[in-house]
């Protein structure tokens, strides 16, 4: 899954990297949220919440938003820098160190979360959380050339729209029938994406309720056996090469 880019990806291996990595993005915005009131990664909310608190005068509230928005876009910068590094040396699995590195940066997150405060521990949750979520959307969308995002569920719900809308007007035949296979797999890609998300999201606020902070580390854990497996294939495949 973390391997192939681009057009060497099949979409049944889009649609499995898409579901898991949108059930953790989902998992770790909704229990973000009910712990301490902030998306880490709905951006298009945060943006909005940015306008209205400026409007209002609550300068502080509004910069804090504001904060979330940079350290989402830092940490797809981060990752974007990290990927061109790894294909100027043609190293092939560096979406999958991409990935471990948001493995390791939780579990610093996780234990920072368990030392701090409390009082200062929901401020520097919801700005790890949003660096992370940068770092892995920056990650699916450069090796899926754009087609998967983990964490932009309006895009993907327009998405929905638009293709159920062309399979309608398919059938009826006013678009062209070739085209009918292409959006029926779009739309699996996306519609599986989303619900992805969303019982991510249940299942993070249920997670939370019963370890609290210690649901990073379960996160983090199911990233490192995600990203290790693609690290350790990727290496045998280079033995494999120079064997021969």
């Amino acid at each position: 899954m973390l391997l192939r880019q681009g057009e060497a990806r099949s979409h049944a291996v889009d649609r499995r990297l898409a579901c898991i990595l949108a059930a953790i993005a989902g998992a770790l915005n909704t229990a973000a949220f009910h712990a301490v009131g902030f998306f880490s990664a709905n951006m298009t909310g945060n943006v909005s919440s940015l306008s209205d608190h400026a409007a209002s005068g609550e300068w502080w509230l509004s910069a804090f938003y504001l904060s979330i928005v940079l350290a989402f876009v830092f940490g797809a910068g981060v990752s974007t820098l990290l990927i061109n590094a790894g294909r100027r040396r043609n190293i092939r699995s560096i979406y999958a160190i991409g990935i471990l590195a948001e493995a390791i940066l939780m579990v610093v997150l996780g234990v920072f979360e368990l030392l701090m405060p409390t009082m200062e521990r929901g401020s520097i949750l919801i700005l790890g959380l949003s660096f992370l979520m940068g770092i892995q959307n920056a990650v699916v969308t450069r090796i899926s050339d754009a087609r998967v995002r983990t964490t932009h569920v309006s895009g993907m719900s327009t998405d929905i729209g638009i293709e159920l809308s062309m399979l309608f007007d398919i059938a009826r035949g006013r678009e062209p029938q070739d085209d009918a296979t292409s959006y029926q797999s779009k739309l699996r890609l996306h519609a599986q994406t989303v619900l992805s998300f969303l019982a991510g999201g249940v299942a993070g606020v249920v997670a939370y309720q019963v370890m609290g902070t210690r649901m990073l580390f379960v996160t983090a854990a199911l990233l490192f056996l995600m990203a290790g497996n693609a690290i350790v294939r990727s290496r045998m495949r280079l033995d494999q090469l120079q064997a021969n």
